[in-house]
């Protein structure tokens, strides 16, 4: 039997005054089931239910899903969950025959009986629209902005890069409040012509309709074809600053430091809010170009630290501590969003 209390792992100050903190039992049996006891009453309470995400998201996701649901069942008066990083978030799309996981756990969360989220930088706002209960979208900028100004001396002579054109406008809002240039990467590294596959000698391709009228033929979509990798932006004798809103698999990140390496970056940092960083990223990272990577703490990434030392942290529980106390105490929540704009 373990035990396990669910502000943990994530080290938050909770002050909340009357702040119900569960103390809950989690059992696995042999068919790897999960069992939530609450060993004190939550009727009428206000429960506030901190889930991290571990690199196992799918157990992660029920133990929140069968906790929320427990405090439900025990009458609690309102379940807010505060999940730092909020699983799925990239699959907020349809692609081909796929399906949008994010809209699934989110409805999965909402019938639970969650009544009320707190979460970080998601990545995509439109998200919130798939709950039917409030959400609170937080933002880390202002903790890695503060550490841009802190902690690289020479700043001023930076400039913020979008390793690709989805991400340009994460880093123009960088950009603008530290009153710096930006740059954007885009395209893709091109083969040889000798990797390429020749394709001289292969059967032309037949025109098909299949059951459609042959006086109804549709035009097909012109297929995309990205350019060799350009720099949008002068970076030579500068600090490049790379911004995301998740660094998982480093590969793009890599790629993108040995690009403005070429360029004549002489310092590159990789800044991004969920540092997932699973697989050999540490590795990765620590034979790459980039010279540091910082990342803030709503997923625990110690052991990536430990195996890499270009990995920082920086601290955002007290953001996530103060929106917990203004929802206890019924107070306004705008203070939060402070200059942060619609397109932000």
């Amino acid at each position: 039997m373990e035990s396990r209390c669910v502000c943990a792992p994530l080290n938050v100050c909770l002050c909340v005054h009357a702040l119900l903190l569960l103390s809950l039992s989690h059992i696995l049996f042999v068919s790897i089931e999960t069992r939530v006891q609450i060993q004190e009453s939550v009727r009428g309470k206000d429960v506030f239910v901190i889930q991290t995400v571990s690199k196992d998201v799918n157990t992660t996701i029920m133990e929140m899903l069968i906790m929320v649901y427990a405090c439900r069942t025990s009458c609690a008066r309102s379940i807010t969950g505060v999940l730092p990083y909020f699983p799925y978030s990239k699959q907020c799309k349809m692609r081909k025959r796929g399906s949008i996981v994010s809209k699934l756990i989110a409805s999965m969360m909402c019938k639970a009986g969650l009544t009320h989220l707190i979460t970080m930088d998601l990545h995509q706002k439109e998200i919130q629209g798939f709950f039917n209960i409030p959400v609170d979208n937080l933002r880390a900028s202002p903790f890695l902005l503060q550490y841009i100004q802190e902690e690289i001396p020479d700043y001023r002579n930076a400039v913020i890069v979008a390793k690709s054109p989805s991400s340009a406008k994460r880093a123009q809002s960088f950009a603008e409040r530290l009153r710096l240039g930006i740059a954007v990467i885009h395209g893709e590294a091109q083969d040889a012509e000798s990797d390429q596959v020749d394709g001289r000698h292969s059967p032309p391709t037949v025109k098909t309709t299949g059951a459609i009228h042959p006086s109804m033929e549709i035009p097909l979509l012109i297929p995309k074809e990205k350019p060799p990798i350009t720099v949008v932006g002068d970076v030579g004798g500068r600090i490049a600053i790379i911004v995301d809103d998740i660094i998982d698999d480093v590969d793009s990140f890599v790629a993108a430091a040995e690009t403005l390496k070429e360029r004549g970056a002489y310092k590159i940092f990789v800044m991004a809010t969920h540092g997932i960083l699973s697989s050999e990223a540490p590795r990765f990272i620590e034979e790459s170009a980039i010279d540091e990577v910082v990342v803030t703490n709503t997923i625990p990434h110690e052991l990536q630290k430990l195996q890499c030392p270009k990995i920082k942290t920086v601290d955002i529980s007290m953001i996530l501590s103060e929106a917990i106390r203004r929802i206890h105490n019924g107070e306004s929540m705008s203070y939060l969003f402070r200059n942060i704009g619609v397109d932000d």
